[in-house]
């Protein structure tokens, strides 16, 4: 049975093909989040299968293998490659209605040109075409970026990170601007005294500053900033389940750090008080530096503890949390904002309960200084999806300005995952396009097509200035 990934995919009216065809399929993509290894692109890496490129890492994938009962030695386990390849092609058809299966197919198709279904039935011709064309230079790990139309890549880096591999991508002349992203998350991570210490000595490597106060952590970070400044680096991201924070003294900041600096545990209460000190702090440097400030709000992660013991973290057992946050990111935000400190921010929610919150956040902050200054941003990880990506749209159409969003984003550790831009593209132009079809927008399709042309890539070409 041949791919069902028409020309027309996801498009049900004339102006959604129009706009999609004419106006977003070929803009420049700007991935401006994801998880894709610096190293794999400095060292130009050639993949050794298809389980290779596509599996490997893929939580997404093994989730919807251990659903549907497969042994966990067929997806992280000790089976071989194409064995566990030949599971994903058992797995396949059953992910029906899940996006899985929507961007399996049209992954294979736009890098392989693979026009059939993948079943039990074609998986071995599958796996060795694939395979075969794996091994030669077109399908390398730039040369698979670039083939996407990829103009930016920000990676997400920890603070200690040499960014060797950045400056390896630079002076290589490498047509894909590579930057990095300032991930600090380790540095206000106090659960395990032990863990955070042990981190603390690697940022002291990494800044050339002995940390024996708050003080010193405070100098070391933006010590690091800078250091990240200097590679191109211009945003930061920060993966936490809350902003949620008690505003206390700065003598009971300092106290808080010694304790745990000393080994000893702090209350949760006051975990979250150090780590929105720390985090007002930051905010302030990326005001002054112009960074884009991203938080990721929401998510359980590690919800299994027997296998995050046996496998670590991303490994699939996380979920969505329901966490409230309204009220601490009114807090947070109102603080740097008072007195003009407030940077470019992009809020994500990882729980649908929370997308009239979220949208309605971004307008207490947007003061005319920056076009879209606080910005609601695309659909992320599980709501990562056509449905979830039209709720987030429609609820930013009513709430917000869609025509300001900075778009679709990959959020990815694998080189095949750039065929989400297009299904985003063609999402947003069906969504769009359906108000077209039955009169409720004005029939103008060139200043339409403006619109989509800057959510696709115009809007976030402005809005971080890489």
């Amino acid at each position: 049975m041949s791919n069902f990934i028409s020309e027309n995919f996801l498009l049900d009216s004339k102006p959604a093909e129009t706009l999609y065809h004419d106006y977003a399929a070929d803009q420049p993509i700007i991935d401006y989040h994801c998880h894709l290894p610096p190293g794999d692109l400095a060292a130009d890496r050639k993949f050794e299968n298809l389980t290779d490129i596509w599996l490997r890492g893929d939580h997404y994938k093994w989730r919807a293998m251990r659903t549907l009962g497969v042994d966990e030695k067929f997806i992280t386990g000790e089976a071989d490659d194409k064995t566990k390849f030949d599971k994903w092609a058992e797995a396949v058809p059953y992910t029906l209605r899940n996006p899985l299966h929507h961007w399996s197919h049209l992954e294979l198709k736009r890098y392989f040109g693979i026009d059939k279904l993948l079943t039990p039935d074609t998986a071995d011709e599958i796996y060795s075409r694939c395979t075969e064309m794996l091994q030669e230079p077109e399908f390398s790990a730039r040369s698979l970026v670039t083939r996407m139309n990829v103009e930016v890549i920000c990676t997400t880096d920890d603070p200690t990170d040499s960014l060797e591999h950045h400056r390896a991508i630079k002076q290589d002349g490498f047509e894909v601007k590579v930057l990095p992203g300032f991930r600090p998350d380790a540095a206000y991570n106090f659960s395990d005294p032990d863990t955070y210490n042990n981190y603390l000595q690697k940022l002291e490597s990494a800044s050339g500053i002995s940390i024996t106060n708050y003080d010193d952590l405070l100098e070391a970070l933006f010590n690091r900033m800078d250091f990240f400044e200097n590679h191109g680096c211009r945003l930061s991201d920060h993966g936490i389940k809350t902003l949620q924070g008690e505003p206390v003294g700065k003598k009971e900041i300092e106290k808080y750090f010694d304790t745990v600096r000393s080994g000893g545990d702090l209350s949760l209460r006051q975990q979250q008080s150090l780590r929105y000190a720390i985090l007002l702090e930051l905010g302030r440097r990326y005001a002054q530096k112009g960074w884009v400030q991203q938080f990721h709000l929401g998510a359980l992660r590690n919800a299994n503890s027997r296998m995050m013991e046996q496998l670590g973290p991303d490994s699939g057992f996380d979920s969505i949390g329901d966490y409230s946050q309204a009220e601490s990111m009114v807090q947070f935000f109102d603080t740097l904002d008072k007195t003009k400190e407030l940077p470019k921010t992009i809020i994500y929610n990882l729980n649908p309960a929370d997308n009239a919150i979220f949208a309605t956040m971004t307008g207490n902050y947007n003061d005319g200084t920056v076009r879209g200054k606080m910005q609601y941003g695309s659909a992320w990880w599980f709501l990562d999806q056509k449905d979830g990506m039209e709720e987030q749209m429609n609820v930013l159409s009513n709430m917000g300005i869609l025509s300001c969003f900075v778009g679709m984003l990959t959020d990815s550790r694998s080189f095949l995952s750039y065929p989400r831009h297009e299904y985003f593209r063609r999402t947003l132009c069906n969504l769009v396009g359906a108000d077209l079809a039955n009169g409720q927008m004005p029939d103008d399709i060139e200043w339409t097509g403006k619109i989509i042309s800057d959510i696709c890539y115009q809007n976030a070409n402005s809005y971080f200035e890489f």
